[in-house]
């Protein structure tokens, strides 16, 4: 992403302004906030902030055919959907970042019946996928949106809240437009990985629009008091892309690569020919989920009565 306008933020966990530098790769700069830990993009440019990057990037990504074969195949959040289904049985739900609508169509798919769905987010375009597909849509920027009298039993964050500039009053407005009882689902990428202990900035997910890096403990401070915490857990193992970033230079990888990685995976994850390997790296990935050291944070919510 080539972006000239920046704009230098503070801490988005705790406010502070007196951030050391952590890591720098391309242009991109992290720096750790001195009084929380929180590891942040700053400066971001300001592409981010207005939103215009998704609207532009949607196509080449979001949008983009392997991607969307990806995100759309019946193996796709699968941990997700197992965690959603055990905590929220049934009832409202809103994804908050939905982009192509994919965790709702799965959603709906597999559970027929059992909630009421909708999604928002910041692209046009990719809403207009998301819609397509049947996932109704509420359109806007999800902290000016109308939501008088609408209230829900479930919001998710997926993959969201990494790419937020102010991600706290996100959480704010989700815990107010649940039901009392009602459960936020957060997942972002996981700081404390094995992956970015091995690779460093040669991470490809360490990118130009994830603007926040949270470990366990900055993630901790960020939620509110009025939430309860259900689960706190690590998940997601892509010993591929440990592979691929290891041999990869300091540059990032294109969007492209990405897409395809994805493809590539999730094709995996469906051949029946690969069991064996699948049981193998599922007992992996549950032993570095409990070191703590798997590729995502999850953690569940519910708002206090």
């Amino acid at each position: 992403m080539s972006d000239l306008a920046q704009t230098l933020r503070a801490c988005p966990v705790c406010g502070a302004s007196d951030a050391q530098p952590y890591l720098r790769k391309l242009q991109l700069q992290l720096v750790r906030c001195q009084h929380c830990s929180m590891i942040y993009a700053n400066p971001v440019p300001k592409s981010l902030i207005s939103g215009e990057f998704y609207e532009q990037s949607g196509e080449s990504y979001y949008l983009s055919g392997p991607k969307l074969e990806a995100d759309y195949a019946n193996v796709r959040f699968d941990r997700e959907l197992r965690l959603f289904r055990r905590l929220c049985p049934t009832g409202r739900v809103l994804d908050v970042g939905c982009s192509s609508g994919a965790f709702l169509y799965q959603l709906n798919r597999r559970f027929p019946g059992s909630y009421q769905i909708f999604g928002t987010d910041v692209s046009g375009p990719a809403l207009n996928y998301a819609e397509s597909a049947g996932v109704p849509v509420i359109r806007g920027d999800f902290l000016r949106e109308n939501l008088a009298g609408q209230h829900f039993d479930a919001v998710s964050f997926w993959a969201v809240l990494e790419h937020l500039i102010e991600p706290k009053p996100f959480l704010e407005k989700a815990w107010s437009l649940l039901n009392p009882g009602g459960l936020c689902f957060i997942l972002v990428p996981n700081m404390d990985s094995l992956a970015v202990r091995l690779l460093g900035e040669r991470y490809r997910y360490i990118l130009p629009q994830h603007v926040n890096y949270f470990t366990r403990p900055t993630l901790m401070h960020l939620i509110q008091p009025r939430f309860e915490i259900v689960e706190c857990r690590t998940t997601h193992f892509n010993p591929i892309v440990i592979w691929q970033d290891w041999r990869r230079k300091k540059e990032a990888g294109t969007d492209r690569e990405r897409a395809a990685l994805l493809k590539k995976t999730t094709a995996y994850k469906q051949n029946p020919i690969l069991m064996p390997l699948r049981l193998l790296y599922g007992g992996v990935e549950k032993v570095l989920g409990l070191l703590g050291l798997a590729d995502n944070l999850v953690v569940v919510l519910r708002k206090r009565s």
